[in-house]
């Protein structure tokens, strides 16, 4: 689960652990696409295509280069990717510093016989897409009948054509080699293959039967049909062969055939589980504390786009937001910070000069805190009125007021009633 923040400065390397071929470009837009979406499936693509001439490593990018070729948000660029790590696809590596590093390696795809033999793919797929066009994919990729009962097989043998002779090497056998390298599908779930293995009838199965890759197999088929022990293992009793193995595709075949019956003919849905975020507890009764979260968990983005009640920032707008992440290196919850000062003390204005100097200047105070934006805020704010004070010998009163929370310690405390109103105003442009 991921828990850093990533900025647009942020740099990446692509690693290639793998051989990358056309035929695989048409395995990832027709079994995988229908599952991870086609915005993961080009962030694979845009990764592929920053790979030098070698075609193994590439050259260090910034992943504002990332956002401009895709076009992508840098949170959508986080869920593709998260999508790629899940399917398999990527693996991701993250270094901490001024300038945070990531390492992103491409595996291949599956080709399609180990795409369809995987129940959790095969059915995520078959959840994705209608019946019909899922079964025009297997069509496309199936290999045609052909007969060879009339023809003799008159292939030589290695044997037949060479031999080997004595020669001065002491080691023939290459290390490190570069192949076709891919990743499994991983799920969580508890299996207990000592119980498991223990409700078997003794002397029915082999020693070998309870393998590495029976054991992932079964792993995937638990997490795909929400079986439970006692269940799998009933199942397991009726697929196992005359020598004491368990058949794979019999265990397979029963594990559907046993779920669509207790389900009334329904398959398994893929569902996708949004970033769950404990930031927004609906059991959180501080409204300050709130938020804060509500500062910290939103892009700049979002946070604009909330108080242009869902409409789109403009392209100025969304320039500046980018100044302010790229060029001044400003926390994203330090700029929400700033954004709302600017639009609540400048007649709902985002001038963009008013808001670089101020970044600017907090940039120069060292302020990458939510709270240390919120109490600088507050200084600037008093400044302000005392200046006007000075010049036009009054205050305006209740004239485009802050908010109570600057200036406030963040500690649960009794609120106003006035107080607890105006943070739930704020807090409804977020929900």
């Amino acid at each position: 689960m991921e828990t850093v923040s990533i900025l647009p400065v942020d740099s990446y390397i692509v690693i290639n652990k793998s051989f990358l071929n056309e035929n695989d470009r048409k395995i990832l837009t027709m079994l995988y696409q229908p599952i991870i979406g086609c915005i993961s499936v080009n962030l694979f693509f845009s990764l592929w295509v920053d790979l030098n001439k070698s075609e193994i490593l590439s050259n260090e990018y910034t992943h504002h280069h990332l956002m401009s070729v895709t076009k992508l948000s840098l949170d959508e660029i986080v869920t593709a990717r998260r999508k790629l790590e899940a399917i398999g696809l990527i693996k991701t590596y993250y270094k901490e510093g001024d300038i945070n590093n990531y390492v992103y390696e491409l595996y291949s795809p599956l080709n399609p016989a180990e795409f369809f033999s995987n129940p959790i793919l095969s059915m995520s797929l078959f959840s994705s897409v209608e019946k019909k066009e899922y079964e025009n994919i297997v069509a496309y990729f199936k290999m045609p009948k052909v007969t060879l009962n009339d023809f003799e097989n008159i292939s030589v043998r290695f044997s037949e054509l060479y031999t080997i002779s004595t020669k001065d090497m002491k080691d023939v056998t290459e290390k490190n080699m570069k192949g076709k390298e891919k990743l499994e599908v991983i799920v969580d779930n508890d299996v207990d293959f000592n119980f498991i293995k223990s409700s078997m009838p003794k002397g029915l199965l082999s020693k070998n039967a309870f393998n590495e890759k029976t054991k992932t197999l079964i792993s995937k088929l638990i997490y795909l049909y929400n079986f439970d022990n006692i269940t799998i293992s009933n199942i397991i009793k009726n697929s196992i062969n005359e020598k004491g193995m368990i058949d794979e595709l019999n265990l397979k075949k029963s594990c559907k055939n046993y779920y669509s019956f207790e389900n009334k003919g329904q398959t398994p849905k893929l569902c996708f589980k949004s970033k769950n975020n404990n930031k927004y507890d609906s059991e959180v009764k501080d409204l300050k504390v709130k938020l804060i979260n509500c500062f910290e968990s939103s892009t700049p983005y979002e946070f604009l786009k909330a108080k242009y009640k869902g409409g789109n920032p403009t392209s100025k707008d969304v320039t500046l937001l980018e100044g302010l992440l790229v060029n001044q290196k400003l926390n994203p919850g330090v700029i929400n910070v700033l954004i709302d000062y600017v639009i609540r003390t400048n007649d709902k204005k985002l001038n963009k000069n008013l808001v670089e100097a101020i970044a600017s200047q907090w940039k120069m105070l060292g302020i990458d805190t939510v709270e240390d934006a919120m109490r600088q805020a507050e200084k600037e704010y008093k400044k302000h009125n005392k200046y006007k004070a000075e010049k036009n010998n009054k205050i305006k009163k209740n004239n485009e007021k802050l908010p109570h929370w600057y200036g406030k310690e963040i500690k649960r405390e009794e609120m106003t009633k006035e107080e607890e109103d105006e943070l739930r105003d704020m807090l409804k442009e977020f929900v």
